[in-house]
């Protein structure tokens, strides 16, 4: 790491401070943060595994692939390849895990990759969006099985929708995600070259 420089970012945000963070994600697996002028502030986190339940080593990335902050300043990160989410708050303290942990189909074949067979049901979050409704929700979507989740910021499922595949309400590597309101999304749906907006019916 160098600071001031980065190495394959992968996603921004910004706090109510109008601070800038980057997922500084492939090369260098750490948090990048600047301020309002673009002034290097500091940056933490460096690659490393989540160990073998994936809720050891906070601040070890591999590959952070996205980034969002709420009202509280809480910088939330996708940490990709060790199938969590990690908070932290806006000096890099961290505050707590997240896991998409929700059962699915192993023996579904996905559109891209191998069987699943012999995988967990923490999945991997690739896109984070929080809304910016009075009360505050996390969005998150996976690789495999291809869904987006619904959170409280706390990390609480309450709902998934969508898997895998080249269909209406199917995703193929998502990876980006705008939530303007609670109940509509905006999804880059990658390998379909493709966005798809969506309103949900709760």
């Amino acid at each position: 790491h160098i600071d001031g420089y980065l190495g394959g970012p992968t996603d921004v945000a910004w706090d109510t401070n109008d601070n800038i963070f980057i997922s500084d994600g492939y090369r260098n697996s750490r948090v990048a943060k600047f301020d309002k002028n673009g002034n290097w502030v500091k940056g933490w986190g460096v690659r490393g595994s989540g160990g073998a339940h994936a809720n050891e080593n906070p601040g070890s990335f591999n590959t952070p692939h996205n980034i969002a902050a709420d009202r509280q300043g809480n910088i939330y990160v996708a940490d990709r390849n060790n199938r969590r989410i990690q908070v932290f708050d806006a000096d890099g303290n961290f505050q707590r895990f997240i896991f998409l942990n929700a059962t699915y189909d192993k023996k579904r074949h996905p559109v891209l990759g191998n069987l699943a067979e012999n995988r967990p049901d923490e999945t991997q979050p690739w896109t984070l969006c929080i809304t910016n409704t009075p009360t505050q929700y996390l969005y998150a979507s996976d690789e495999e099985p291809g869904r987006i989740y619904k959170m409280t910021l706390d990390g609480k499922i309450l709902g998934a929708l969508g898997q895998s595949g080249r269909g209406p309400k199917q995703f193929n590597w998502i990876h980006g995600i705008a939530c303007p309101s609670e109940n509509s999304l905006l999804v880059a749906d990658m390998n379909n070259w493709r966005v798809q907006k969506l309103t949900l019916r709760p």
